[in-house]
């Protein structure tokens, strides 16, 4: 009888969902978590809130719509972007104002 060095079938699937359990815990539930918190904090945007887009534009909310957002970036110029390029919100904590 010969020993096989890499073990059975039963050991190679066991060692693939040892790799995709800790996979999934490392990046994809983080992930998630993330995707969540960002999606709360969209969706908790009214008129009046200060945010900057992941472009780096910075402005104040003028209008919530259904998929994008009214944003007025100086006293005549408003922009409308969709709600998933706000980065986030700007406030005290971050030191601009």
């Amino acid at each position: 009888m010969e020993a096989g060095a890499g073990g059975g079938p039963l050991s190679m699937v066991m060692m693939f969902a040892l790799i995709f359990g800790v996979f999934y815990f490392l990046v994809i539930m983080p992930g998630k978590k993330q995707q969540k918190k960002k999606d709360a904090m969209i969706g908790a945007l009214k008129k009046g809130d200060k945010v900057v887009t992941s472009g780096g534009i910075y402005g104040t909310v003028a209008a919530v719509e259904d998929q994008a957002l009214l944003l007025k970036i100086s006293e005549n110029t408003k922009i409308r972007i969709a709600k998933s390029a706000i980065g986030g919100p700007v406030g005290a904590d971050d030191g601009t104002s």
